[in-house]
């Protein structure tokens, strides 16, 4: 049999929050791949270890979770007053199939670093010392994104700290705006933050039952449900739903249901080919609970728990969009994420989420009788781990 040449590509391999995922500048990309199109999502799956029947992504660059099965793609903006374009590529671990239908909130902590790093941002707003802010056009939802990264002796400062509930090792700290959170896909302000128009509404899912859920587009979009409605506390950890098939079997049909409710999708079948939006999550009271580093979180120092489910996983912290939805939700009265933080007005909230953790402020307001969101702030932290060359097959894609 005849051999293949391998191809090298410039990546970066790179921590944000509590993700990780292989980053790419757009030029550095073979041509073919410089487009959408299949031969992208071929050299991305191949890049990760996709499909994988064994779930394990040996023979790539992913580590078989949601969290770090994750492409990122970088070029000079076309959007005016912006520095970078972001495009995200959520790669699937048993299918052939990359979704490029949101954001990844964590990740996006990274992005304005490597476009320093990249030389993707004018040197001359670099300073010395301080703190670089880095405008980012979020290409999967058409939003802005602000990153202000902390610069050292004119690098990026990568160590620091900053400690994020989720990582093992403190780093700097990475501020991020979310500019007018509540997604639309085509970025030109047709979507609404409530689809449905309703702060809460009746979900019919058959075979599941009919409870109340908060159907929001902010940051990513998001099912919330009460814990207490389908059965659980809102403390579980991981094994507790990822080693129930029943268990997470209702969850994709609660979110393909919702889907359909949220307008996201004609018919429940297509939610297999769009398992990255929307995500499911599960809110309740402040409750006090054993986070799975072993760390006590006390209920005193919470708002809320929340747990969510990402790629038909539940989620080991939190997503960064799905935490901006749940920062989003909670400043608008009456939503589920807002009652089950105690309800009333609030421009921040603490939840607790698997690993232990996490605050996120929104500025909301009521204008002419709908809800805006003009932002949603959090801190995360990134960290590269790895750069030089990712090798594929050279008839991989």
């Amino acid at each position: 049999m005849a051999s293949v040449a391998q191809v090298k590509i410039p990546a970066t391999y790179i921590r944000g929050g509590t993700s990780k995922g292989v980053f790419f500048r757009l030029q550095d990309l073979p041509e073919r791949a410089q487009v959408p199109g299949p031969a992208r999502d071929a050299l991305l799956l191949r890049v990760i270890g996709s499909p994988d029947p064994y779930g394990k992504q040996i023979d790539g660059m992913g580590g078989a979770t949601s969290s770090t099965s994750k492409t990122v793609i970088l070029s000079p903006s076309i959007k005016a007053d912006h520095d970078v374009d972001y495009l995200f590529g959520q790669v699937a671990i048993d299918k052939a199939f990359v979704d490029w239908s949101g954001n990844c909130g964590n990740l996006s902590a990274a992005v304005g670093s490597f476009a320093i790093a990249s030389g993707l941002v004018d040197p001359a707003r670099i300073p010395r010392n301080g703190m670089a802010t880095v405008r980012i056009w979020q290409a999967n939802i058409g939003k802005t994104i602000v990153a202000h990264v902390p610069i050292t002796e004119g690098e990026v400062q990568e160590t620091g700290d900053f400690e994020l509930d989720g990582v093992t090792f403190p780093a700097a700290e990475v501020q991020l705006e979310f500019l007018d959170p509540a997604a639309d896909e085509d970025g030109e302000g047709s979507g609404a933050m409530f689809p449905t128009g309703n702060l809460v509404d009746d979900l019919e899912v058959p075979g599941v039952g009919t409870f109340k859920a908060t159907l929001i587009n902010a940051g990513i979009p998001t099912i919330f449900v009460n814990a207490a409605d389908i059965g659980y506390t809102g403390t579980e950890l991981q094994d507790a739903i990822n080693g129930d098939a029943a268990a997470l079997a209702r969850f994709e049909t609660i979110r393909a249901h919702g889907a359909v409710r949220m307008g996201l999708i004609e018919h429940i079948d297509q939610a297999a080919g769009r398992q990255h939006t929307p995500k499911v999550a599960f809110v309740a009271p402040a409750t006090s609970y054993t986070a799975s580093s072993g760390k006590a979180v006390a209920a005193g120092d919470i708002d809320l728990v929340v747990r969510a489910l990402s790629m038909g996983k539940l989620h080991h912290a939190m997503m960064g969009t799905a935490a901006v939805a749940i920062g989003t939700a909670a400043a608008i009265p009456g939503t589920l994420v807002n009652l089950a933080a105690g309800g009333g007005e609030r421009s921040a909230v603490r939840f607790g989420h698997p690993s232990g953790t996490l605050r996120v402020g929104a500025e909301a307001q009521q204008i002419d009788g709908q809800w805006t969101v003009t932002k949603a702030i959090m801190s995360r932290s990134a960290r590269v781990l790895m750069e030089g060359w990712v090798r594929v097959p050279g008839d991989a894609f």
